[in-house]
């Protein structure tokens, strides 16, 4: 595949990647690893130490922590130089927010802080609005949040009833009405905050300052977890927000939030992958501390297979995470290289991985609940006392599938999204699964008597992609327009959808390391234990897209048609029998070993 025929958002359903044109964490460099090291750095000097003053909230820690994080620049890795900030890539900036990913509390208030917070108005802004705000979000001189969801508006966010009137006098929006779940709400400079003006029935984008009157903020929410971070309601009562406030254009609002959406999802996608290595670290630690029956409990084959899925879940998030980052990265490049703006370019970009931005998020965020979860079974007892740090861990890992959308939420769309692109003919999604259906009575094994490892993993994926296509064009044509009431089938083929990704982004990793490897001359062996996790994971996966698929096709089919897709989809998620015990040993054995993720 060269260069110029790379996978566009969604394409990886219908087509095959190519794992020299995939990028793998293995290829970063020395400037974007010591980026990332310097997070940690900070972390390590002024957020683990602090972790229980933070969760108590102590008044201003939080906003002077992050204030600290702009004095080294880390809030503004990938602002525009001329903003004050580094200029990086986004890929970069994806690699610093894994590194913050392990901050718990803190990173929720970062992230809302340097994402949602901050790209509101780099990227819709007016040349004056971002040279009035952005240097000094940049710096910390000024904290960011962002305020869309009201009590009767959350998924539907268009919903919301906050209105803005025009003054008189042609100068102001008269702001009324209430915001709730504001991160950063308790301490934040400036608002980014949603109403509809007049009569308008979509929402407008305004930046609103704190300074202004008629603000009010109601005390700190009592949470689960993430207590350390602020979220509390606020009120705009008769808030007289300038007219050059309006960001973007009127009606563009709803907009604006779907895209900012797009990044703050797979953005988590990243955050999730630092807290996962972190709670696997605490996971092995313990594990070779801790001693029953006079030897240490990672002796143990149960404890062994719960280190060793907790290694195969990260390594595969990570593995898809930083494909689709790189494709978006190279996608906005290519839009800037087109003569597109900076602020269109980097909003276009993630917007046209959709579906892969709402996948990482579902996946990272439900790889992170069961690790967290594991941490604390392997602390057994201890693991339930607020004094081991796998009890913050777990509270904190749960809002991961609330925040940017519901994981539910972020299923349907992607449905949603590759069936309105199939419609619109970005993608060549009913022409190969009207294929995949005529081919289904000829179809024969292809899992028998390969030679090649790789070629036998190839197979799989395609067989994988063959069972989607298959369940999602057969159920399609049969709904036709009532196809978008049937949410449970949609969640069933969402898995299919998710499972693929992270299969397919696994093997383009795992032969590229080894391509590397074989252009180091390095010993080959090296490589076996990636080999292991991505036999595990495909295996594994084989099941569950099984699983999926005859929910779906037991949902609306019968008779002989029914027993078809059912055979079919046995032949599409057929794959090699493996050794289980050895392999997941193997690879906890390593993690043991180095008592650390270190893959």
């Amino acid at each position: 595949m060269e260069n110029n025929d790379v996978l566009k958002g969604g394409e990886f359903l219908v087509r095959d990647a190519n794992a020299r044109e995939t990028f793998i964490p293995e290829e970063f460099d020395e400037e974007q690893r010591m980026i990332a090291q310097t997070c940690e750095d900070f972390l390590q000097t002024e957020i683990h130490p602090n972790l229980d003053r933070i969760d108590k909230q102590e008044p201003g820690l939080m906003k002077s922590l992050v204030q600290k994080a702009g004095e080294l620049g880390l809030l503004g890795v990938s602002i525009p130089e001329e903003y004050e900030g580094f200029g990086q890539s986004f890929l970069t900036s994806m690699k610093a927010n894994e590194a913050i990913g392990s901050a718990y509390s803190y990173s929720v208030a970062f992230m809302a802080h340097t994402g949602i917070g901050t790209l509101p108005i780099l990227y819709y802004g007016s040349e004056d609005q971002k040279q009035k705000y952005i240097p000094k979000l940049v710096t910390g001189e000024l904290t960011a949040a962002y305020c869309l969801t009201e009590p009767g508006a959350g998924s539907d966010a268009n919903a919301g009833k906050t209105r803005a009137v025009l003054s008189d006098d042609g100068k102001y929006y008269i702001l009324n009405g209430q915001k709730m779940w504001i991160t950063n709400g308790g301490f934040a400079d400036v608002f980014t905050v949603f109403a509809k003006i007049e009569n308008d029935r979509v929402l407008s984008a305004f930046i609103v300052d704190k300074k202004l009157e008629g603000i009010t903020i109601n005390p700190e929410e009592q949470k689960m977890g993430i207590k350390g971070s602020s979220t509390t309601q606020i009120f705009f009562n008769d808030v007289k927000v300038p007219v050059e406030n309006l960001l973007g254009k009127r009606g563009e609002g709803f907009r604006i939030a779907l895209n900012i959406l797009h990044i703050g999802r797979i953005k988590l996608g990243g955050t999730v992958i630092g807290a996962s290595k972190k709670a696997i670290d605490h996971s092995v630690n313990y594990a070779n501390e801790r001693k029953q029956f006079g030897q240490q409990i990672s002796n143990f084959g149960a404890i062994k297979q719960k280190l060793s899925e907790q290694v195969i879940r990260t390594f595969a998030t990570e593995s898809a995470l930083y494909r689709a980052t790189k494709d978006i990265d190279d996608t906005i490049q290519k839009y800037l290289d087109d003569g597109m703006t900076y602020g269109e370019a980097n909003v276009r970009g993630p917007a046209q991985f959709a579906i892969e931005c709402a996948l990482l998020k579902v996946y990272g965020s439900e790889s992170l609940d069961y690790i967290v979860d594991e941490a604390v079974q392997i602390y057994g007892g201890m693991g339930f006392s607020s004094e081991a740090p796998v009890d913050r861990a777990y509270r904190d890992s749960r809002i991961n599938r609330i925040f940017e959308g519901t994981n539910e939420i972020n299923r349907l769309l992607m449905v949603d999204t590759a069936l309105k692109r199939a419609m619109k003919g970005e993608i060549d999604l009913f022409a190969k699964a009207k294929e995949v259906v005529q081919a289904l009575q000829k179809s024969k094994d292809q899992n028998i008597g390969l030679k090649s490892y790789y070629e036998e993993k190839y197979i799989y994926i395609r067989n994988f992609k063959d069972a989607v296509l298959m369940i999602l064009g057969d159920a399609s044509e049969k709904f036709k327009r009532k196809f978008i009431s049937e949410q449970e089938i949609w969640m069933n083929i969402a898995d299919m959808m998710i499972d693929l990704y992270a299969a397919e982004s696994t093997l383009l990793r795992v032969e590229k390391i080894d391509m590397m490897n074989e252009e180091k001359e390095e010993d080959p062996d090296k490589v076996s234990i990636y080999k292991d996790i991505l036999d595990i994971l495909v295996y594994d996966i084989a099941a569950r897209i099984h699983k999926s698929g005859s929910d779906a096709i037991n949902s609306f089919t019968l008779g002989q048609e029914r027993q078809l897709l059912l055979d079919s989809l046995q032949r599409f998620t057929k794959v090699a029998p493996i050794n289980l015990r050895d392999k997941r040993r193997k690879i906890a054995d390593m993690l043991i070993e180095n008592n650390r993720y270190q893959f």
